[in-house]
C-alpha cells in the first residue's frame, strides 16, 4: 500500500469511526463539512439530497441506513465496511485499474464461484440439482482463487452452486484465512442452523442471500414442500443474532406478480432482510423449461415497481436484468464480475455455461486474457439501449458469435448444448422485450434530460 492509499485508508476509517459512535448525530455533521468545504461545487447537490434523506425519519433510505446500526452487530458491520468498501473499492479499484492497463483485460470487482455442484434441494428449472455431487472445488483451489484475486485488487467473493453451504466448514475457514475480504453466499438457507449462525457471528465477514420464490405456495411449488417455513425460521434466527442478510428471488412467469408486490417486499423488510437480488429465470441446458421465462409485460411491471419501491421500501434492491442503465449494460466477463463453476471452468457469467479456461490450467490473469473474455470486453455493452444488456436474453446471437469465435466449450455437465441452441430459446422473449425496452429507454432519456436541465 503506497502513502496515498494509506492516507485514504486512515481517513476513511477515521470518518467511519466518528459516524459509528453516533450515526444519527454525526453523519449529518460529516455531510455539513463536505458541503462547507466544497469550493468547486462538485458534491454539494448529492450531499444535500443525502442529508435530506438521512435527517427525515420517515424516509425509507434513512430507515434502512440507521437499521444497519440497530439491527446488525458491531463486528460484522465494521468488517464488511472495511473489507467491502475500503479494501474492495477504495484500495482495490486502483490496483484493478493498474492490472487492466498492464494486461489489457478486465479485472472483476467480485468473483462468483461454486464450492460444489451438490444441493440438498431439487428446484424446478434449476441446472444445479441435475449435477448431483459430481463436482467440487477443493479448499486449496478456492484459497488460491482468493489469493490470486487479492493480488489483482479483488476483495469480494460470492458463492453459488449447487448449495454452497454443503461446504460450510470450508467457507468458514476461508472467512478466517481471508479476514480482509467480504463473502456473500446465494443459498437456499435451509442449512443455516444455530451452530453455523454462531460461526457467522464469530467471523463477521460472511453474509447470506437467501433464496425465496415469494410466499409459501410459490416457494414450495418450486423448492419443495415445507421449504418456505424453514427459510422463515432461518431469517428469524439471523435477525435474533443481529446478522446481516438479504434475499434472492428468481422471477418466472408464475411468480413475478407475487415477488414484485407491496405485500412481499413489506414482509421481507419485516423479517429483517436488508437487500434483495432479483434475477429472471434463464433456460439453461437441454432440459430447461423455457415456458418459465417472464413475459415482456411482467418484465416491464418489475422495472416500474422496483423503481417505485426504491423510494418507498427500506430495502436495497438490485435487479440483475433491468438495472443495466446504472452499470453500462452487461457486467459479466470480468467487467464487474465473473464465475468459476465447481469443475474449475472460468465462465463470463453464472448464466453463461461456456468457457475456454480452467483454474487447473490457467491463472486468473490468463483467463481474463482468454479469447472468450476478450470478446466480452470488446463487445460490451451489447446494445446501446442499456435496458437490453444480456447477450442471450436480450440480444440472441451475440453469445453464439463470442462462443464460436473463441472456440469455447459447453461447461454444462448435465445437459450440454450449443450456444446457438441456448440463444434460440430466448429469441421470442427478446423480440417481445425489444419494443418495450426501447419505449422505456426513451422515457428514461427524457427523465435524465429533464434532470440535467
Amino acid at each position: 500500500m503506497d502513502l496515498s492509499s494509506k492516507l485514504k485508508y486512515l481517513g476513511v476509517k477515521t470518518v467511519y469511526s466518528y459516524i459509528d459512535h453516533d450515526p444519527q448525530k454525526n453523519l449529518p455533521k460529516i455531510l455539513d463539512w463536505l458541503e462547507n468545504h466544497d469550493e468547486k461545487n462538485a458534491v454539494t447537490t448529492p450531499v444535500r439530497a443525502v442529508r435530506a434523506a438521512v435527517t427525515d425519519p420517515d424516509n425509507n433510505w434513512s430507515q434502512l441506513l440507521y437499521s444497519l446500526w440497530s439491527d446488525v452487530n458491531h463486528k460484522q458491520r465494521k468488517l464488511l465496511f472495511n473489507n467491502g468498501i475500503i479494501n474492495g473499492t477504495l484500495l482495490g479499484s486502483p490496483v484493478r485499474k493498474e492490472f487492466e492497463e498492464k494486461y489489457e483485460c478486465s479485472i472483476p470487482w467480485a468473483i462468483l464461484m461454486d464450492p460444489t455442484s451438490s444441493c440438498n434441494l431439487h428446484c424446478t428449472g434449476c441446472w444445479a440439482a441435475e449435477y448431483g455431487d459430481k463436482m467440487n472445488l477443493t479448499f486449496e483451489e478456492m484459497d488460491d482463487i482468493i489469493r490470486q484475486g487479492k493480488e489483482h485488487g479483488t476483495y469480494v467473493y460470492i458463492y453459488s452452486g449447487g448449495e454452497p453451504l454443503v461446504r460450510k466448514k470450508d467457507l468458514i475457514r476461508l472467512c478466517e484465512k481471508h479476514d480482509d475480504c467480504a463473502f456473500l453466499a446465494f443459498t437456499n438457507g435451509t442449512l443455516i442452523d444455530e451452530e453455523f449462525a454462531d460461526e457467522m457471528v464469530r467471523v463477521g465477514n460472511f453474509v447470506p442471500a437467501i433464496s425465496v420464490e415469494g410466499f409459501e405456495e410459490s416457494t414450495d411449488s418450486r423448492r419443495g414442500q415445507g421449504t418456505y417455513h424453514k427459510v422463515i425460521s432461518v431469517m428469524e434466527r439471523l435477525k435474533a443474532k443481529k446478522l446481516l442478510f438479504g434475499i434472492s428471488c428468481c422471477c418466472t412467469n408464475t411468480n413475478t406478480e407475487v415477488i414484485i408486490s407491496d405485500e412481499f417486499f413489506d414482509a421481507m423488510v419485516d423479517m429483517g432482510a436488508k437487500f434483495m437480488w432479483l434475477f429472471t429465470y434463464m433456460p439453461i441446458g437441454a432440459d430447461a423449461v423455457p415456458e418459465l421465462l417472464v413475459t415482456a409485460e411482467q418484465r416491464e411491471y418489475t422495472f416500474r415497481q422496483v423503481r417505485k419501491f426504491r423510494s418507498e421500501k427500506a430495502i436495497f434492491t438490485m435487479d440483475f436484468w433491468n438495472d443495466g442503465e446504472y452499470v453500462n449494460g452487461c457486467i459479466a466477463g470480468g467487467r464487474c464480475y465473473m464465475h468459476i463453476n465447481a469443475n474449475g471452468d472460468i465462465e463470463p457469467c453464472a448464466f453463461i455455461h461456456y468457457s475456454d479456461s480452467n483454474i487447473k490450467d490457467k491463472s486468473l490473469i490468463e483467463a481474463y486474457q482468454s479469447p472468450l473474455f476478450q470478446a466480452y470486453r470488446k463487445n460490451q455493452p451489447f446494445n446501446s439501449n442499456l435496458l437490453r444488456p444480456c447477450p442471450v436474453l436480450d440480444n440472441p446471437g451475440r453469445l453464439t458469435e463470442m462462443v464460436e469465435g473463441s472456440n469455447a466449450y459447453s461447461t454444462d455437465m448435465a445437459s450440454p448444448e450449443k450456444a446457438v441452441d441456448y440463444c434460440d430459446k430466448c429469441v421470442h422473449a427478446a423480440e417481445r422485450w425489444a419494443p418495450v425496452a426501447d419505449r422505456l429507454w426513451d422515457e428514461r432519456q427524457e427523465i435524465r434530460t429533464g434532470k440535467d436541465n
